[in-house]
């Protein structure tokens, strides 16, 4: 549950490697997007992340055209507070009328009269912090937001923004190999709040031919994809992982990942 209101299930989709390279413009294959997408949620995700940076605004017009009007029960969460130029750099943009207009522009782009969970996608170090977050707060009294989340915060800027406004949601860097915000992690778990880690399928060499976890996938007949998701869907109740792909198989690999059981002594290897 997010929020205490919505209902998801534990493995969501990531939608940004929908986009073209570089998540910059529209992908050769328009079509393939739309498969995705409606593959996924006839396999039972009723949890799609985005954000108005992807593309940017592709991402959302991809959803919307592939799933509008939405199936009942299906949440669709994006994130604002970041822009992008042709460069494809990355830039933060914490101002209150800045953060309006990308949850506006998302509400128009993906046909929606209120977004279920909207991130801000990360803080602005030069914007005071409690500015942003009163925005998001006024947002939501609005009925424009149902729940704010957050990207990319340590604990103390989690706590800062819960003395303004409800918080369901973190979504940070995360995985078998990056568990630099373990303490997020089990601060969200204390709190009842949901942790979305993105780039969950970031092994490396762990991966690679002959590596520990290639052969410890081999042994639960499994890759070592499915095996980094279900340790994630494992690690703390809290985690709602959002892998991203762009195939068809890979997509369902990793649904599947959902239905791999791993025991104390599997997580206590694989942690190792």
């Amino acid at each position: 549950m997010l929020g205490g209101d919505l209902e998801v299930r534990r493995l969501g989709f990531g939608a940004m490697r929908l986009c073209g390279p570089g998540i910059l413009g529209w992908p050769r294959d328009r079509e393939n997007a739309r498969r995705i997408l409606r593959r996924a949620v006839e396999l039972g995700v009723n949890l799609i992340d985005t954000a108005y940076a992807y593309g940017p605004e592709v991402n959302e017009l991809q959803i919307a055209d592939a799933l509008h009007p939405y199936p009942d029960g299906l949440v669709v969460a994006t994130k604002g507070g970041v822009v992008r130029d042709g460069s494809g750099t990355w830039r933060r943009e914490g101002r209150p009328e800045q953060v309006r207009a990308h949850c506006e522009g998302s509400l128009r782009r993906l046909r929606l009269e209120r977004i279920d969970l909207w991130q801000l996608h990360g803080p602005d170090r030069n914007v005071r912090f409690e500015d942003t977050v009163g925005e998001l707060a006024r947002l939501r009294d609005e009925g424009k937001i149902r729940h704010v989340g957050l990207s990319n915060v340590g604990v103390d800027l989690l706590e800062r923004a819960r003395r303004i406004v409800t918080i369901v949601s973190v979504q940070n860097r995360y995985n078998l190999v990056d568990r630099a915000s373990d303490d997020v992690l089990r601060h969200c778990e204390r709190e009842g709040i949901g942790f979305l880690p993105w780039y969950p399928l970031d092994v490396g060499r762990l991966a690679e031919p002959g590596g520990r976890l290639e052969g410890f996938a081999r042994a639960k007949g499994a890759t070592p994809a499915q095996i980094v998701l279900a340790w994630l869907l494992h690690r703390s109740p809290a985690t709602l992982p959002i892998p991203g792909t762009a195939s068809l198989a890979h997509l369902e690999e990793n649904v599947a990942a959902a239905r791999l059981a791993l025991g104390d002594d599997d997580l206590a290897a694989l942690a190792g």
